[in-house]
């Protein structure tokens, strides 16, 4: 058996399609593409914040006051144009960014204690509105002058006023640390990056162990060979095992020595929460792609067994991606949160495991019954992947 494992092994490794999804992406990639998406993402964040912004007033004489304080908010720049026809065009061709249109009789409503209206011209086709969230701060500031200026007016205190605008406040003390709500947010997608990547590095091999040895002609010979069909079932598993689970813990450790180095450089919420996974978390990680690794190796190998050719066998472990796909997102899914009937749902299990774990709050008690579970699901798996072997019926399909 070790004979056949090792043999396997050395001509993946000479492969150049192996190593670029077993090594390259796993351990430089990935983790560069994800590293510099959030760097990217931070950055245009900020710039969106500070950019400066175009954008035109009409209606000025109704309201001095709220047009003094757009001319003087930073990051703001007015332009002039010939009416209000004009906004959708310039709009359009980025002359501005936002038009503010003030009624007549705007002064004289706030003067008789009535509710005033502007209207705000914008695109908000796009990701990241900060042009409604910049425009509605200006707005609440003038509102806050307002109110300053109403107190006198209407010989109420603050207090009475606070009253007057909101009888009830809602206070909000929420018992999720920093790690808890940064992890929530970012701890969907690494089980998703992870399980993939090992699904992936194992796929190509998988093809060539099964379909590829009967279109070569090679899986005849290898029968005669002095071994059981067992100990080559075993064989060419552990090798998918191998490829795919070094993959994700390739990954793993490069993205723990991603966080150690550049962890630090990190801002606000989720820097505290990197500071705070630890070896231990990293290493639950890596033990609960132990199984999963297994399972997929079984699925894979037992695909690639049924296939008559290398076509074949990529057209129908493809679809096999989609459905593996589905467990790992339905964690993802609100509402969805690691309880003792998730822990028995394959994969779905681990992924919620993953985010648990990220966010620091994983009951170790479920964390045994993912394993365990986990385990059983992949022997059952290997033992269907041999008898599926065993039929002749299966290896020589005309």
């Amino acid at each position: 058996m070790w004979t056949v494992y090792f043999k396997e092994l050395l001509e993946l490794l000479r492969d150049r399609k192996t190593f670029i999804f077993t090594l390259l992406l796993p351990i430089v990639a990935m983790p560069m593409i994800f590293g510099g998406l959030a760097y990217l993402s931070s950055t245009i964040f900020k710039k969106a914040q500070h950019k400066e912004l175009t954008y035109a007033v009409f209606g000025k004489e109704h309201a001095p006051g709220l047009s003094e304080r757009f001319k003087r908010e930073k990051g703001l720049r007015e332009v002039s144009l010939a009416n209000e026809g004009a906004i959708k065009a310039a709009i359009d061709t980025d002359r501005i960014t936002f038009a503010i249109v003030i009624p007549s009789g705007f002064e004289d409503a706030l003067a008789a204690h009535r509710q005033a209206r502007v209207t705000l011209h914008y695109n908000n086709a796009v990701a990241l509105d900060m042009t409604h969230k910049r425009v509605a701060a200006v707005i609440e500031a003038h509102n806050g002058a307002l109110r300053e200026q109403a107190l006198s007016a209407m010989n109420m205190s603050r207090a009475e006023l606070r009253f007057a605008l909101n009888p009830i406040e809602l206070e909000e003390l929420s018992t999720a640390g920093t790690r808890e709500r940064m992890g929530a947010l970012v701890g969907g997608f690494l089980p998703y990056i992870l399980l993939m990547v090992c699904l992936m590095a194992a796929m190509y091999p998988a093809i060539d162990l099964g379909a590829g040895e009967k279109e070569r002609g090679t899986l005849e010979t290898l029968l005669l060979a002095p071994i059981s069909r067992t100990a080559l079932v075993l064989a060419k598993f552990l090798v998918l095992f191998t490829v795919g689970l070094t993959s994700a813990l390739l990954m793993v450790a490069s993205m723990g020595l991603l966080l150690a180095v550049f962890g630090g450089s990190l801002e606000g919420g989720l820097a505290q929460m990197v500071r705070a996974i630890g070896a231990r978390d990293l290493a639950m990680v890596a033990l609960m792609l132990v199984p999963t690794a297994a399972i997929f190796a079984s699925i894979l190998l037992s695909i690639s067994i049924y296939a008559k050719s290398y076509k074949e066998a990529s057209g129908m472990i493809s679809p096999l991606m989609m459905l593996l796909i589905v467990p790992i997102v339905v964690a993802m899914m609100p509402g969805v949160e690691l309880n003792w009937f998730w822990s028995m749902v394959p994969l779905t299990n681990v992924s919620l495991a993953m985010k648990e774990l990220v966010k620091g709050t994983m009951d170790y008690r479920m964390f045994s019954a993912i394993l365990l579970s986990t385990t059983l699901i992949a022997g059952a798996l290997l033992a269907w992947c041999r008898w599926w072997f065993n039929r002749e019926e299966v290896l020589f399909r005309s």
